[in-house]
């Protein structure tokens, strides 16, 4: 798995440089930083630009790329455990999943479940700043299932639409699934069926929705500070 990007590279290799398998230099950097890089003593190659772009299929890698281990998905019996977990069902984009694992990481959420049958996790994890190796992730293909088997463990299943309960004010339970929709249709309508409640943000102004990762931030900080 490549990973590229200056931001996200200097992520790994202050934190998690044990994942990191080869690195690619596309440019000079700064000596006390390529010392720190040498230091890891994983190999070093220095690409041509026709190449860099190629590993990064073209997104920006600023110069700084790296080959590291395969992704590792979070355990789902461990999430059942905490007390706010996030889901994410039937979300496509990377960039909006990539910005909800990150404000989920940031804002305290215990971890992170894609409703999906596979994730491009390069893309995820670029999109997320990194923060997708700070907070767990697991992927289930089985949505419902998973809705159920929260229920049992005594999770309060709130779902997400602009219909729902006024956020404003709304007072959620102790053990908080909370779960997002996707990007175009929302939830699935039995999925939302299986929620305990909806909840909505009430906009001021006529406007059909907020961005997803938008919405999630906002909810996100009324459960963790409401």
């Amino acid at each position: 798995m490549i990973i590229y990007g200056k931001q996200l590279f200097l992520h790994l290799l202050e934190k998690h440089k044990e994942k990191i398998i080869k690195i690619y230099l596309a440019k000079e950097c700064e000596k006390p930083l390529f010392s720190k890089i040498a230091k890891l003593g994983v190999k070093i190659e220095r690409p041509d630009t026709k190449k860099a772009q190629a590993l990064a299929r073209g997104g920006n890698h600023q110069g700084f790329l790296a080959e590291v281990e395969p992704f590792v998905f979070g355990n789902l019996n461990e999430l059942k455990k905490e007390n706010f977990i996030v889901i994410l069902y039937g979300l496509s984009d990377v960039g909006n999943i990539g910005a909800i694992v990150r404000t989920a990481h940031a804002l305290g959420a215990s971890g992170v479940i894609v409703v999906a049958k596979s994730l491009a996790m390069e893309g995820i994890i670029r999109t997320s700043s990194g923060a997708a190796y700070e907070i767990p992730i697991c992927m289930v293909e089985d949505g419902l299932s998973l809705l159920n088997e929260l229920k049992q463990v005594g999770f309060s299943v709130y779902g997400t639409a602009s219909s729902g309960k006024n956020l404003s004010g709304f007072k959620f339970k102790p053990k908080v699934a909370l779960v997002m929709g996707s990007e175009g249709d929302g939830m699935p309508k039995k999925a939302y069926e299986k929620c305990d409640e909806c909840v909505g943000i009430k906009m001021k102004n006529s406007w059909d929705s907020l961005n997803v990762s938008a919405a999630f931030a906002i909810i996100c900080d009324r459960i963790v500070n409401g």
